[in-house]
């Protein structure tokens, strides 16, 4: 269901929260038939260690979830929990949100969580697949070494959602790939993951991961026109790809980026679909362009200029 003009504060909405709902969990669906359960549908965790280290880890991210993440466990469901994380300033991910559901193991903590990425088909980070796959050391889903992988008296949930916000949606994501990169250059590559990034956002209205609702809409009321703001300032080459900070004017007159076509068109596609839907969230979008135009220096010079400006459009496209 898409969200609404429901004016409810990102302030109103509880970092750690138990709730009952866990319908659209990922591994709700992906159980086993023969999972056991009790009458209420509770799962029943017979280790009597992993339920205490369970609520241990709930303890733990009550009291010390730092602002840019939000969690929400289900009290038939002690093996599910659902993090919400706000891309961090600086990085191609600002201002978007990004949502990982887990699940403990029976054997919790001798193995470590699942963690699926809701992806909605998208790859923008090289550790975050389009299967929802999170490729992570600390998961022991890709090589690492000591305190890198997963330890069982040491490591914990709040250390998985850290490491997801501070080491894969990070300022220079092209560097997560050891082989072959993901594109010509990480500004390149960041590029890319803005305007992925932005149609994550666009999903995320249209279909809001459920106990979210209310935090998805005030998280992005709050950000809609700083995020427009952006798309134009990038768009237009006033400032390089995730380092908008809000307060650049955008219609700035000097040159300090290229911008290739192919984010250009990108941006002139997503940013009257986000516009359209911050509107229907009850976003403020005032003294904000309905679409994107160029700025004074968007439109190829004659002569050489042109064509060097066109070539290189070309090869970066």
């Amino acid at each position: 269901m898409a969200l609404g003009h429901e004016q409810v504060g990102v302030n109103k909405f509880k970092q750690f929260d138990c709730v009952v709902d866990y319908s659209d969990h990922y591994y709700y669906h992906q159980s086993k038939p023969n999972q056991k359960s009790n009458s209420h549908g509770t799962m029943m965790i017979n280790n009597r260690n992993t339920m205490k280290r369970i609520m241990k880890e709930w303890e733990i991210l009550e009291k010390n979830l730092p602002p840019s993440i939000f969690v929400r466990v289900y009290e038939g469901r002690i093996d599910l929990l659902r993090a919400a994380i706000i891309g961090a300033s600086k990085t191609p991910y600002h201002n978007g949100l990004f949502f990982f559901d887990l699940q403990f193991p029976s054997d919790y903590p001798n193995n470590p969580p699942k963690v699926y990425y809701r992806s909605f088909g998208l790859r923008l980070n090289p550790n975050l697949y389009n299967s929802g796959y999170v490729c992570l050391s600390l998961l022991n889903t890709w090589g690492g070494k000591g305190t890198e992988r997963w330890c069982p008296d040491e490591s914990t949930i709040l250390q998985v959602l850290l490491s997801l916000q501070g080491l894969v949606l990070n300022e220079k994501p092209y560097y997560n790939e050891p082989g072959i990169k993901p594109a010509w250059s990480w500004e390149s590559y960041n590029a890319d993951v803005f305007a992925l990034s932005c149609k994550t956002m666009l999903y995320l209205m249209k279909k809001p991961a459920r106990n979210f609702e209310c935090f998805i809409a005030a998280h992005f009321r709050d950000h809609a026109s700083v995020i427009l703001k952006a798309c134009v300032a990038y768009r237009n080459g006033r400032v390089r790809i995730g380092l908008f900070d809000g307060d650049a004017p955008v219609g700035s007159k000097k040159k300090k980026v290229n911008v290739s076509k192919k984010f250009k068109d990108s941006m002139n596609e997503l940013y009257p679909e986000l516009c359209k839907a911050f509107n229907r969230i009850g976003a403020s979008l005032k003294n904000l362009p309905e679409k994107l135009e160029d700025d004074g220096d968007g439109k190829p010079a004659n002569g050489i200029i042109g064509k060097l400006k066109r070539f290189w459009e070309a090869m970066t496209a």
